[in-house]
Parts: structure tokens; C-alpha cells; sequence
């Protein structure tokens, strides 16, 4: 038997929201990300004349990564998270896939913590 003390229901909500938000963020990044890194192969390294609109997708994924910033400030401010989570959460959306991986552990680790279900 533990003595895990309880969280306020309505704490427990507000992290379950800004979870939420912030594994929407995570994959949303992720995911342009690598749209992304394979627009860039295509142009750099394969040698392919990419159309003019296809330089949108830098931009997109700039402004999802400033929205997984946010997200990641939201959800670091009601779990309390120390300031190298906070780092090492912001960096993986930079990193092909490693968002995706963090967004894993950070989900489980907070609903641990928050004892959600």
C-alpha cells in the first residue's frame, strides 16, 4: 500500500488539458518536421528542382515548432517540471522522430505523476 497523496480534480484537469495540447503539438511538429527533412533530401541532396510553394513547408513547421514551444511551457508550468525538461522537451522538436519519443515519455510521465487515466 502506498501513500501517494491525491490530486486536486481540478488540477488533475488542468494537466490533462495541457497534455492533450501538448501531444497534439508534438506529433503536429513531428510530422513537418520530417515533411520537411524529406523536401530538403529531395532538394540538396537527390539534386530535384523543388516548385517555389514547396519552401511553405519550412515555414509551417517553423510556426507548429513555436506552437509546440508554447504547448511545452503550458504543460511544463502545471507539472512544475525542472528547467533541463523543459530544455531537452523544447530541443526534441527540432530532431526528426525525437519528438515523437518525448511526447511518449513526457505522457507517461506526467500521467504518473497526475495520476490520470
Amino acid at each position: 500500500m502506498t501513500n501517494t497523496p491525491q490530486v486536486h480534480p481540478e488540477r488533475q484537469a488542468r494537466v490533462r488539458k495541457a497534455l492533450n495540447l501538448f501531444s497534439v503539438a508534438a506529433w503536429v511538429t513531428g510530422v513537418w518536421l520530417l515533411i520537411l527533412c524529406g523536401r530538403m533530401v529531395l532538394e540538396y541532396l537527390v539534386g530535384i528542382d523543388m516548385p517555389s510553394w514547396t519552401r511553405l513547408i519550412g515555414q509551417l513547421h517553423g510556426l507548429f515548432y513555436m506552437l509546440y514551444l508554447v504547448a511545452t511551457l503550458n504543460l511544463g508550468t502545471k507539472a512544475r517540471w525542472e528547467p533541463t525538461k523543459w530544455l531537452i522537451t523544447a530541443l526534441a522538436g527540432t530532431i526528426p522522430f525525437l519528438s515523437f519519443f518525448v511526447e511518449h515519455w513526457r505522457r507517461q510521465e506526467v500521467k504518473a505523476q497526475f495520476q490520470l487515466s
